[in-house]
């Protein structure tokens, strides 16, 4: 464990995840602000400052599990202006911004991959463009306490969402099985991310990684 703390690949990881992490749930907290619910800025969670949203056991187990997380954004979507579609679009903010980096990474990636294939510079982007992909993939399953949950409870019609939000109690059940049982993890999670990672590697032209 002490020597894979140590690799550089786990390093720029751990770096990616949480720059990842602290920008998704400011992009959560900056969109509930704009749209009218306050309550993330009164928690202090409209800044980029690191502290307030990472979570020390969810930092712990980035170092020594497959799964980590920062701390929920808090929202309250009765304060929101439009609360069912406002909360949409607070949850899309946080994924959405972890595709945002992970595009912008490898394109910068792109340019700076044939002139330095093992620089610093490469490593961190590339590692930033994979972590930020997964993040955005990860984020949006449907599963409660992801975003994806709240984006469909959010568009279903009224007696659906409450059948559907029944389920949230076992959501991360679900989402601890789905993560740390390698054959559910291998032949769910990493099919999808490869799948989206071969396309976005062939739109921006890089191959022979």
């Amino acid at each position: 464990m002490i020597q894979s703390l140590i690799d550089p690949a786990f390093l720029f990881r751990f770096i990616a995840v949480l720059v990842g992490l602290v920008i998704h749930e400011f992009a959560h907290a900056v969109t509930a602000d704009v749209l009218g619910d306050k309550t993330a800025r009164v928690a202090g969670r409209v800044t980029l400052n690191p502290l307030a949203h990472l979570d020390p056991l969810g930092l712990i187990m980035i170092l020594f599990a497959p799964i980590g997380w920062a701390k929920p954004t808090p929202v309250n979507a009765s304060r929101l202006r439009h609360p069912r579609s406002g909360m949409v679009m607070v949850a899309l903010a946080g994924p959405i911004s972890n595709l945002i980096i992970s595009i912008v990474c490898l394109t910068v990636f792109s340019v700076v991959y044939p002139v330095s294939t093992g620089g610093f510079l490469a490593q961190l982007l590339w590692w930033g463009g994979i972590v930020n992909l997964f993040l955005f993939i990860f984020n949006l399953i449907p599963i409660q306490p992801l975003d994806g949950s709240r984006v469909v409870a959010s568009l279903l019609p009224y007696r659906l969402e409450l059948k559907y939000r029944k389920l949230d109690l076992y959501g991360p059940f679900i989402l601890l099985l789905l993560v740390i049982i390698p054959p559910l993890r291998n032949h769910i999670l990493y099919p999808i991310l490869n799948g989206v990672l071969a396309l976005m590697l062939h739109i921006f032209g890089i191959s022979g990684i």
